[in-house]
């Protein structure tokens, strides 16, 4: 039998330029080369987090489906499905939270910066104690529902009951999936069981790609408002490019880069041909680059790369038949796992039917 892959992505908007190199064109490649079971879901329950617009999530949903279909993602060949289009995730999620202690979810990372943006505290201005307090303090009109605090449990659970081998994640991510193993592990050990394995990180055989943000720093991300995404037309992605921070250029020949002019290089790295990325790499070594230029060449760049792709996500976006049945096939494959999984766990802890 293969081993597992599985990953996700919160519904949460358009996907952009860095999903596109650090997941979605991985993804691809690894589902042609056909060595993996290979699952890919849309995290919409992860999503009610952060209270979305009911109008907004499905169109969020339909985005993200349209966008990973356009990216090369095939239903025949990888199971695509929408996360609460399996509700024995729900269920399960409400078991596994039975051996979750909220300490363990207190102290992690992500919660805690998640708490702050919730509760509109300034990260410089509070410590650990601080945000304790604050969440459960008496103030009403300050809240941090559950679900955030919950958050690892219902990764867990997406991972668990699909007895995923390898999911690719990011460095924000990791933390979670170490308490997915401690869940797992955890789980086995309470019952007296091997049922659960513990899932690897998963770097598709090489490096991790981090694509940059046009702001002159950080990686690329929908809340950092620094994104190229998929969907972006000529005109708009152009006048992001050339809005894109810089510096003076470089005083004498063979000067360090700074990080605005590193993330841009980046990025023509991973969009232009190597001839271009010399043509331009000499231009800043001999002091004779006109940072216009390279980007001028950087947008058309990208645009060679994005635009077939959007032209696919409209025309998929526009198809619902198409939609329907690619989220109905995913969703009896992982269903036909997941069902398993859960009445396995059931049994295991003791929930019996008696008909």
């Amino acid at each position: 039998m293969k081993e597992i892959v599985l990953s996700g992505i919160r519904a949460t908007g358009q996907l952009h330029l860095g999903n596109y190199y650090g997941a979605l064109s991985k993804f691809v490649r690894m589902q042609e080369e056909g060595i993996y079971d290979s699952n890919f879901f849309i995290a919409d329950l992860h999503a009610l987090t952060t209270h979305p617009d009911p109008k907004i999530l499905h169109n969020n949903v339909k985005s993200i489906l349209s966008e990973y279909l356009a990216s090369g993602l095939d239903p025949e060949k990888s199971t695509i499905f929408v996360q609460s289009d399996v509700p024995e995730i729900s269920e399960l999620y409400l078991l596994l939270n039975m051996h979750v202690g909220i300490g363990e979810l207190m102290r992690t990372a992500s919660f805690k910066d998640k708490a702050r943006k919730q509760l509109g505290i300034k990260t410089e201005n509070d410590n650990d104690d601080n945000i304790e307090k604050e969440i459960i303090g008496t103030d009403s009109n300050k809240r941090v529902n559950a679900g955030l605090l919950t958050y690892p449990t219902l990764m867990a659970v997406d991972i668990l009951i699909q007895h995923a081998d390898h999911v690719p994640v990011g460095k924000d991510q990791e933390q979670h999936l170490e308490l997915t193993r401690r869940f797992a592990r955890r789980f086995n050990s309470v019952y007296g069981v091997e049922y659960f394995k513990e899932p690897a990180n998963f770097n598709f055989g090489g490096a991790p790609v981090k694509v940059p943000g046009l702001d002159g720093s950080g990686k690329m991300g929908k809340s950092e408002g620094n994104c190229i995404y998929l969907l972006d037309d000529e005109k708009v992605l152009r006048k992001k490019v050339m809005r894109a921070v810089t510096d003076e250029g470089p005083k004498e020949p063979n000067s360090p880069m700074s990080e605005p002019i590193k993330n841009l290089f980046t990025l023509l790295e991973l969009v232009s041909t190597p001839d271009k990325v010399k043509f331009f790499t000499d231009a800043y070594n001999d002091c004779s680059i006109r940072y216009g230029d390279l980007k001028k060449e950087l947008a058309q760049d990208i645009i060679n790369v994005t635009a077939p792709i959007r032209e696919r996500i409209i025309d998929i976006q526009n198809n619902d038949e198409y939609l329907a049945k690619a989220v109905r096939m995913g969703a009896e494959k992982a269903r036909a796992r997941a069902s398993k999984t859960l009445e396995d766990v059931r049994q295991i802890m003791g929930i019996k039917r008696f008909w």
